[in-house]
């Protein structure tokens, strides 16, 4: 069975405000190759979505922390530790 979360309705507008930010941000990206612009401009841009990303995931990995491991962790499931701790290596890579 998958989990799943429930979000406060300020928490899912603010996490899908940030994705249609990165959205037009992609799309902007697209449109820069598309018009052959230069090289270090596109690098620029692409930068400025991968920090977006990282905010992305800092302000969902917050909330997961401060909501589901506080929750599971209580409820004696401290199995969400180790799944946590394989999550934080993956995007350290």
């Amino acid at each position: 069975m998958d989990k799943t979360k429930e979000r406060t309705v300020v928490e899912k507008k603010d996490l899908i405000t940030r994705l249609n930010r990165i959205e037009g941000q992609v799309r902007g990206v697209k449109k820069m190759v598309e018009e052959e612009r230069y090289c270090m401009d596109i690098i620029t841009q692409v930068m400025a979505v991968t920090a977006a990303l990282n905010s992305f995931n800092k302000k969902l990995l917050n909330e997961h922390l401060h909501t589901c491991v506080v929750n599971d962790i209580r409820a004696g499931d401290t199995e969400v530790v180790d799944e946590l701790c394989e999550t934080i290596q993956k995007l350290m890579k």
